[in-house]
């Protein structure tokens, strides 16, 4: 960025009022959307589907927090980006979008599709013919999530178990998400 950019000259938000001061906090309520906002655009989902998945997490029995944790990352999309097929999650989700996904045999292309323990996930034959698919060298990557199992040479995933909230670090506090939708 050049010296005359914007953000360099003044680094506060625009206003009328100018910079706001340091000792401006946000409110509980303001937490509490901030956190929720930050995990629905992490997994990149829509307000209607998150508000689904708090739902169904919330009629388990188990803590629902762990429990709508586990349903984001069961999604076909998530899985594809886990494993290291895809780059980030919104190429995962167009890859599956694009029908290129198997899952037990049969051709998925929703990526909202919740995977289960044992399932197996692959390509389809058309598709590992594909230069993009052809040219990942998943060997040559850190490993992915301890639920799931890629094998690199047909680069294909068996979901091992159900994912856990000790197997991804989130930045993201559960509670307080939980907190905002049992106001």
């Amino acid at each position: 960025m050049s010296p005359k950019c914007a953000m360099v000259r003044k680094n506060y938000i625009p206003g009328r009022q100018g910079p706001k001061t340091s000792g401006v906090r946000l409110s509980e309520y303001g937490l509490h959307l901030r956190e929720k906002q930050k995990l629905r655009r992490l997994y990149g989902i829509l307000e209607k589907q998150f508000r689904r998945y708090y739902q169904r997490a919330s009629q388990k029995k188990a803590v629902t927090g762990d429990v709508l944790f586990q349903i984001l990352e069961s999604r076909l999309d998530n899985v594809i980006y886990r494993s290291q097929l895809a780059n980030s999650r919104t190429q995962a989700r167009q890859l599956v979008n694009h029908g290129f996904f198997l899952v037990n045999g049969k051709k998925v292309n929703l990526p909202s599709y919740e995977v289960r323990a044992k399932d197996k996930i692959a390509l389809t034959p058309q598709v590992q013919k594909n230069k993009y698919f052809k040219e990942l060298n998943l060997s040559s990557q850190k490993g992915a999530v301890s639920w799931l199992m890629v094998e690199p040479k047909t680069k294909s995933i068996t979901v091992l178990r159900k994912p856990d909230r000790g197997d991804v670090d989130h930045s993201v506090d559960m509670s307080l998400i939980v907190e905002y939708y049992s106001r």
